[in-house]
């Protein structure tokens, strides 16, 4: 779920009376896994957008529109956690958006970004309607985090003519079909005839043997054209956020706490995965927000001993959708201490520096996921709470104590009370990143 946010109301514009017919597109999509309705209205007058057409050149794509009129106003709220920076574009990628006399209003009003020279789009999805029955979908691949696999989106229609993109770059897709054609739905809703589409992508599961999980954005997007002579409309989109549970933490005979680590590199020549363990999370910072494959910094240590001859162990870490660390579903990170074959994105064991009793220490990173279902493979929760069990081995002259992942089976020394502590993190929660209008 999201993180931090209240009900969010985004309200419609009214027309003018002047205005022939009025259009108003609306993109309704969730990325990552989950559903969650977050609409942004992009509204547009109808006679406004005149004929479209596509054509391609070495640097962009451009299309060209005629203005008879101020477009309207268009009223945005964001509701993104951490906001993309839609219009940061570079020049060689830009697509142009309307004709070179556009004003900066009218770009705005048809949700595209102007750098003082032309009017391009963003790096968002931006849904607009033309007066002769077209849906105008340009996708950019900056949309979500991680980025958005253009090839994997298809409309409700399948990925055939109309349905495919009159036109793609490396960074935007760009979709132009009849608002009759692939799969869109007619209705009537108080006064308005309405058109509605919907456009999703594919994504990778991992499938393990007692959970699944995946890595890739989740696109769903669901947008419409509504014609009428005049229009008011009020959108209320409703985002549900669950209460965090405090860290989890089953103490053994000696004191060990899991922690995820948040330092970043800001100096030239520093290394992540060193600066990463100069700074940690506290108990208030939980919620952890994160995005999907952002690197996680995790971290398990012995408290408060000063016995150089302690080693720490992990025999098996893993995670789960629940504070709980018996629920399911859960998904396997290390096994036997060492990274976990079945996940393709390797969990990478971090060599320890930068303290008194290296051996007291483990770290580790992984890229972050979201559950989702094993039967329908739909992504399931937005939450994920990371589990070690421990052993602490006391080391002699024969035997280290060191873990080795090159036996099926790793042989253990004299451990302190053959006994396993089980630590867990507080909770991480994936950010739901939208496209902004």
């Amino acid at each position: 779920m999201i993180n931090g946010f209240r009900n969010e109301y985004i309200s419609g514009i009214k027309a003018s009376a002047s205005h022939r017919s009025t259009v108003e597109s609306v993109q309704y999509f969730t990325t990552m896994a989950g559903w969650v309705e977050v609409a942004i209205v992009v509204g547009c007058c109808a006679n406004v957008l005149g004929a479209l057409t596509w054509e391609m050149d070495p640097q962009h794509l451009t299309r060209p529109v005629t203005y008879a009129a101020q477009p309207q106003q268009v009223i945005r709220r964001s509701v993104a956690s951490t906001p993309i920076e839609k219009c940061q574009v570079k020049e060689e990628e830009k697509i142009t958006c309307g004709t070179p006399a556009i004003t900066i209003a009218q770009c705005d009003a048809i949700n595209c970004c102007f750098d003082g020279w032309r009017c391009y789009y963003g790096k968002a999805v931006t849904v607009q309607c033309s007066r002769d029955g077209q849906f105008v979908v340009v996708v950019a691949r900056d949309s979500t985090r991680p980025n958005l696999d253009l090839d994997s989106i298809s409309l409700l229609g399948g990925q055939d003519a109309p349905c495919k993109p009159v036109g793609t770059t490396t960074v935007f897709a760009v979709y132009q079909f009849p608002v009759t054609a692939c799969g869109t739905t007619l209705m009537e809703d108080s006064g308005y005839v309405v058109y509605e589409n919907s456009m999703t992508s594919s994504y990778d599961v991992g499938i393990g043997p007692r959970g699944s999980i995946t890595r890739d954005s989740h696109f769903e997007l669901r947008f419409q054209c509504k014609y009428s002579d005049t229009a008011v409309e009020v959108l209320i989109v409703e985002v549900n956020t669950v209460a965090p549970p405090a860290p989890v933490a089953v103490p053994g005979p000696i004191s060990l706490v899991l922690r995820l680590a948040r330092g970043q590199c800001y100096n030239e020549g520093c290394v992540e995965d060193v600066e990463a363990y100069t700074s940690y999370y506290s108990e208030a910072d939980y919620p952890v927000v994160k995005v999907l494959k952002e690197p996680v910094y995790v971290e398990v240590n012995i408290e408060r001993r000063t016995d150089s001859n302690l080693v720490l162990n992990l025999e098996h870490c893993w995670a789960t959708s629940t504070p709980s660390p018996l629920s399911l579903p859960k998904w396997d990170l290390m096994v036997d201490g060492c990274p976990s074959q079945d996940d393709r994105y390797l969990t990478s064991v971090i060599p320890v520096s930068g303290v008194v009793f290296p051996t007291h220490y483990k770290r580790f990173v992984v890229k972050m996921f979201t559950f989702v279902d094993a039967h329908t493979l739909a992504p399931l929760k937005d939450r994920v709470f990371i589990h070690c069990s421990t052993e602490v081995c006391y080391a002699t002259g024969n035997h280290s104590c060191q873990q080795s992942c090159n036996r099926q089976r790793r042989d253990v020394a004299v451990s302190l009370a053959e006994e396993t502590s089980v630590v867990s993190s507080g909770e991480l929660i994936l950010t739901r990143t939208t496209c902004q209008a």
